[in-house]
């Protein structure tokens, strides 16, 4: 860990005297990851991801992040809320937590975050545009980790939660928290409407009714080496946007120029 960029071990003696380009933001949620992985796998591992890239994003560009903790209140479907310690957290919740931290943030002089995102069932995409509406100098971004650069590249069977590519990546960076050996098998059905096995028609899925153990995936294709090239290319990808949006100045910047 980094005092410089890494604020769940960074000081105020450290913090006050640096400038930071960009606020990176990590958010997760509390629920349970089949039976092997804990409940706090997305918080730990957006938190992991986060302080690697901007780690890269100082070393190979001189960019300057600084990593908040991990929020912990992510959304969830019936059918894991009914579960022991899983906790939802409404939109609103999550609403209110990230106004509070972009307040915050803004009142420090700070015009840019960037939040990564380690849980699936969490959409900030409304919130950020009310937040735009009311602090338009302060940009803000979102990506999900998992799914930024495409599994299929890395992965034998990527699943949905608690399979091979969290498990994977789980064991690169704190394989003494996965216990492969007590794992359910992960087996999930879908849907039966057509419209809904393509996606083109959504509802929340009754997760007792699709998963027996919580998890989407095949965990014992788990590997340290598969996740440690995962999170790195996810890191490397990173860190290039957080040298990228770091030169941003004002929203047009963005874009194009036009043709």
């Amino acid at each position: 860990m980094n005092r410089e960029t890494d604020l769940t071990v960074s000081t105020y003696g450290i913090a006050k005297d640096l400038d930071y380009e960009v606020i990176v933001l990590p958010w997760g949620a509390t629920e349970p990851h089949n039976w092997h992985l804990p409940y706090m796998t997305d918080c730990i591992l957006s938190h992991a991801v986060a302080a690697d890239a901007a780690q890269l994003a100082f070393q190979k560009y001189n960019v300057r992040c600084m990593v908040m903790p991990p929020i912990t209140l992510g959304s969830q479907n019936l059918g894991q809320r009914e579960l022991p310690f899983c906790i939802h957290g409404r939109y609103e919740t999550q609403k209110a937590i990230l106004t509070d931290i972009v307040s915050s943030l803004h009142h420090q002089g700070f015009r840019k975050l960037f939040i990564i995102n380690g849980h699936g069932g969490n959409n900030f995409k409304n919130m950020i545009r009310d937040l735009s509406i009311d602090y338009p100098n302060f940009l803000i971004t979102v990506s999900n980790w998992f799914n930024h650069i495409n599994p299929k590249d890395f992965f034998t069977t990527p699943g949905d939660h608690a399979d091979e590519v969290e498990t994977s990546v789980m064991m690169h960076y704190h394989p003494e928290l996965v216990r492969l050996d007590e794992t359910g098998n992960g087996k999930s059905r879908g849907y039966a409407i057509k419209a809904m096995k393509t996606g083109n028609v959504w509802m929340p899925r009754q997760w007792d009714m699709v998963s027996h153990d919580t998890g989407i995936g095949a965990p014992h294709l788990s590997t340290a080496e598969k996740g440690k090239k995962f999170a790195n290319a996810v890191c490397e990808s990173y860190a290039e946007f957080l040298r990228d949006f770091a030169k941003i100045e004002k929203t047009e910047d963005f874009y194009e120029a036009w043709p």
